[in-house]
């Protein structure tokens, strides 16, 4: 019979609970998941939804609340103020103390502050946990504006729920234009004018300097860098997110920005790992970014890592990236690499539908012509068919071909495909023909 381990998780978000639930199903170890967020899991990503009247909080927990004991799974709703890795002990806000065998950490992010003065005022907060959702619908009820820093999704998520009160919002993009760290121009240009057409007061190229309290401790206004003053009654701290360790900082795990982990995802000391957010790759993977805050790379990590807490050791391996996200009612998908500029080897197609709202960004090899990556903006796209291009090299000829099977929206919407390969092969002299639906290569 096997040792039996206890494991210990700090953080119930997906990465944690995606390791649980692994470890469940592949051993019978002692699992414990401390969080001081919430009790029981849920989907952050639906947070904005319920602000929004969409859902309840309940809906966004995918499991009944037997779930956890029926699976052996002990749940402490506690915060974790020091980890001692010699003693394998772990010391809790309520004074308790926890023994692990071996130790996950899963922490996920908090909101970036950058010390601006006035930061910690009341009605100024991130959106990013529960108790940011809670304070928010507590500083709702007297917002006559707000205005949000940093031109991000999280940004654009607080926008669009502000919005749905009835609440103005102004929106601060240091950026000349948004998200344009990460989006071509077109792309970025596109969804500048989306937010303007939501009423939304985009203010591009400023920055915050400090914002200013009343008399009771709470906001009043902004002064952006060019001195400008913006009443407000909520500011919105957006700015991006970094791990969230500051509770390990003085123990004897490595940390750079994230905690430092290999691929197997283990720390410097030999029964700590860490995943999700919160970690941190010591060497990117490919093109990658260390860290990367992705709900989907949370979820692979808790997979991978439960093989290798249960006795079969396993290499971290996220395959090609693809990420998607919504800019208030435009969808956007990306799979493979398409960079804000191009790389030297890279050539482009971009084709933007008359309405402005709906484009592809197709990136490939000068040279070769194989597929490096797609963005799409308002058309919905296959993952698998892209996933096994890239794997394959497809050339960007196969893949514009092919680009009725990709297409994913519903039956009756209306395609754009003869009018998209029509413009490619313009633009690069080519005669592709567009092939008929193949069901063959979608299944």
């Amino acid at each position: 019979m096997s040792y039996m381990k206890h494991i210990v998780i700090i953080g119930n978000g997906i990465a944690g609970i995606t390791t649980a639930r692994h470890i469940r199903k592949l051993s019978d170890h002692k699992i414990t998941v401390i969080s001081a967020e919430s009790k029981y899991f849920f989907s952050r990503t639906a947070l904005m939804y319920i602000y929004m009247g969409h859902m309840k909080f309940e809906h966004t927990q995918p499991y009944e609340d037997w779930f956890w004991e029926k699976n052996r799974i002990d749940l402490i709703h506690a915060r974790v103020d020091e980890i001692n890795s010699d003693q394998s002990t772990l010391l809790l806000n309520n004074g308790n103390s926890v023994q692990y065998d071996d130790l996950v950490i899963a922490t996920g992010s908090k909101p970036n502050k950058f010390g601006w003065p006035g930061q910690d005022l009341i009605g100024v907060q991130g959106m990013y946990s529960k108790q940011d959702l809670e304070t928010l619908e507590e500083n709702t009820p007297t917002a006559k504006r707000a205005v949000i820093v940093g031109g991000g999704l999280i940004g654009i998520e607080m926008a669009e729920m502000l919005v749905s009160r009835n609440i103005p919002v102004t929106f601060l993009v240091r950026e000349s234009s948004f998200w344009n760290g990460v989006l071509p121009k077109g792309e970025s240009a596109m969804i500048n004018r989306h937010i303007k057409e939501h009423h939304i007061d985009l203010r591009l190229a400023t920055e915050l300097k400090e914002i200013l309290p009343d008399e009771n401790g709470r906001v009043k206004s902004i002064v952006t860098t060019s001195g400008e003053t913006i009443e407000c009654n909520i500011v919105g701290l957006t700015a991006g997110v970094s791990p969230n360790i500051d509770f390990i900082k003085d123990s004897k795990i490595e940390t750079a920005r994230g905690v430092l982990v290999d691929r197997h995802l283990r720390t410097n000391i030999s029964n700590i790992y860490a995943i999700g957010d919160c970690a941190q790759q010591h060497e990117a993977i490919g093109s990658r970014r260390p860290i990367e805050a992705v709900w989907y790379t949370g979820k692979m990590m808790g997979e991978t890592l439960a093989c290798t807490l249960t006795g079969n050791p396993k290499t971290y391996n996220p395959g090609h990236w693809f990420n998607s996200a919504k800019f208030l009612d435009i969808e956007y998908q990306t799979y493979g690499w398409v960079w804000a500029k191009p790389k030297e080897n890279e050539d482009r197609f971009y084709w933007e539908h008359k309405n402005g709202k709906m484009c592809i960004h197709v990136s490939f090899d000068k040279v070769s012509k194989v597929f490096i990556g797609i963005n799409t903006f308002g058309i919905r796209m296959r993952h698998e068919l892209f996933n096994r291009w890239l794997t394959e090299g497809a050339s960007v000829n196969t893949v514009m071909s092919q680009l009725v099977d990709a297409n994913f929206d519903p039956e009756f919407y209306k395609t754009f495909e003869r009018e998209i390969i029509s413009k490619y092969n313009a633009d690069f002299n080519e005669d592709i023909k567009l092939k008929a639906k193949s069901w063959k290569n979608i299944f």
